[in-house]
């Protein structure tokens, strides 16, 4: 039998969360972590909400999976995000050592692959899960928040 909890499933999650941060006035970007089969944290970002600019979803997601887990690495775990990491959030999870990072939607300008930030040797990542869902989220907030201004 198939295993119905695939990255799709779980960036489904994800986007769960970036629709949370959409609804608080946050840019959109939402992420899980998972171990086995298991979601052990859901986050967003919080920048706006916590007037702090290092807590992008990637980051709050790292504090709550290694409070989960009672330690600092994340090994065996892989980070379901919306958007590809920035270099800030790249360079805490190459500190976690995550073993896999999936990203929906491509940051061409300010993310880790365009900015050439090294990742952990041991982590995989893998890209486009669920792109036009991601991509289409962080445009209509955009789209919404030009139009208030």
């Amino acid at each position: 039998m198939e295993n119905p909890f695939d990255d799709v499933y779980y960036m489904k999650k994800a986007l769960q969360e970036a629709e949370e941060a959409f609804g608080k006035g946050e840019v959109p970007v939402g992420a899980v972590v998972v171990i086995n089969d298991r979601i052990i944290a859901r986050t967003h970002n919080l920048t706006e909400l916590l007037n702090d600019v290092t807590a992008h979803a990637e980051m709050q997601a790292i504090t709550a999976a290694a409070n989960f887990l009672g330690g600092k690495y994340l090994t065996n775990c892989t980070l379901y995000v919306t958007l590809e990491p920035c270099q800030m959030c790249a360079g805490a999870l190459y500190w976690s050592q995550v073993s896999k990072i999936v990203y929906g939607a491509r940051d061409k300008e300010r993310g880790c692959i365009a900015l050439e930030t090294k990742l952990h040797p041991k982590t995989k990542m893998i890209g486009g899960v669920l792109a036009d869902e991601a991509s289409a989220l962080l445009k209509r907030f955009f789209i919404e928040k030009r139009n208030l201004n």
